[in-house]
């Protein structure tokens, strides 16, 4: 029986030895340790090498608009999964983040796919947003599918965060045709459904992350790992003004009554 060569067993992001420690390539005691911040640490280990000012703040816009959203299911899984087992904070946390789905936060995934996926297959170097727009509209409508990245259910005419994180976005040299296709797209939909639907906070960030040459694959790794910040603080919160005892119990009552 042959066996074939074995693939090689290495890894880019980190390595130690008994006395440094190398992250992507900068030494974690002597580059990185109050040099960097925790935003721009990230951008490293998803990009390989430090942002330069511009994308820095860019970067880290998308990430602070991101950490927290209040009392949504996830945080809500958070507090109640921390008060079964008080001993796993990690637990508690990775439970609320099971909730980053495609209605809170992961929609930023599908925003950044229909963007890169619909500037992929244009067959000119200077496409037609307009056309390509109408098409992705055209595809959603056929398969009943809404359209990621525009329209929110509480912030109305507009998404308050959208034009900061667009301005910080052109103010950088960020906003480039996935901006502007988004734009067209939000543009298009209201057209076609005959409502307001503007671009929301999850669409701009899906955009810009596509301008930082971001895969959509990741992208939602964005809200994850911004999120984790959050979901901490709720379960601090949660030590000193207990709310998952009252919304068990809340819960409970009310669900059994008759």
């Amino acid at each position: 029986m042959t066996v074939g060569k074995r693939k090689r067993l290495r890894s880019e992001m980190g390595s130690s030895t008994a006395d440094r420690i190398v992250v992507r390539g900068h030494d974690l005691v002597e580059d990185l340790i109050g040099k960097v911040s925790l935003g721009d640490m990230a951008f490293l280990e998803l990009k390989g090498r430090l942002p330069s000012r511009q994308e820095s703040a860019v970067f880290n816009a998308l990430a602070v608009t991101l950490v927290e959203h209040g009392m949504t299911p996830s945080a809500i899984a958070a507090r109640l999964t921390h008060y079964g087992a008080p001993e796993s904070l990690q637990g508690a946390v990775a439970a609320g983040l099971l909730g980053v789905g495609d209605r809170f936060g992961g929609s930023v995934e599908e925003a950044a796919r229909t963007l890169q996926e619909a500037l992929a297959g244009s067959d000119t170097g200077r496409p037609n947003l307009e056309e390509l727009a109408r098409q992705v509209i055209a595809a959603h409508k056929e398969k009943k599918r809404p359209i990621a990245g525009i329209g929110h259910p509480v912030h109305k005419p507009i998404d308050p965060r959208t034009p900061k994180l667009f301005a910080i976005a052109a103010e950088n040299g960020f906003s480039g045709r996935f901006v502007q296709l988004m734009q067209a797209i939000s543009a298009e939909a209201e057209r076609a459904y005959g409502k307001e639907l503007p671009v929301n906070a999850t669409g701009a960030i899906g955009a810009i992350a596509s301008e930082l040459e971001i895969p959509w694959r990741v992208s939602r790794g964005l809200a994850v790992m911004a999120r984790a910040i959050g979901l901490v603080a709720h379960l601090q919160e949660e030590l000193d003004e207990p709310l998952a005892a009252e919304i068990w119990s809340r819960i409970e009552e009310e669900s059994s009554s008759r």
